[in-house]
């Protein structure tokens, strides 16, 4: 609900791709396999998070995508940043325009607390922390 299901996958091919951080390179179609997304979804998401930063590519037949550095390096925060980008812990929860400190909407400061405890917990966990703490 808070994050698109692009995210959710990119989210879930990170922690694939942590979990299996021994192999060199892993393809898209195995990280699709086993998570049951579609393969071509899938596809434009590691296009994304290798256009990011997050992820290295590798074409050929032993080819793939592995992770472009090591799990405890990688935020959960920056994932969705990558994908989702980060409007949904900037903006009103209730997308008004003109919400704000100084002409808040009835869910302004209630949100804005969860705002940062989300914020929060999204820029400490790592992904390695969240593979060991399953």
């Amino acid at each position: 609900m808070l994050l698109s299901r692009a995210c959710e996958y990119g989210i879930q091919t990170i922690l694939y791709l942590a979990a299996h951080h021994d192999v060199p390179y892993i393809s898209i179609k195995e990280i699709a396999e086993k998570n049951n997304i579609s393969f071509h979804f899938l596809g434009k998401i590691v296009q994304i998070l290798t256009q990011k930063g997050l992820l290295i590519s590798y074409k050929g037949p032993k080819g793939g995508v592995r992770l472009a550095k090591a799990p405890e390096d990688i935020r959960v925060l920056e994932v969705v940043e990558a994908i989702d980008g980060l409007d949904i812990l900037q903006k009103c929860v209730l997308g008004l325009p003109s919400c704000s400190d100084k002409k808040p909407c009835a869910l302004h400061r209630k949100w804005g607390k969860i705002r940062e405890e989300i914020y929060n917990m999204l820029s400490e966990k790592s992904i390695a922390q969240l593979i060991h703490e399953k």
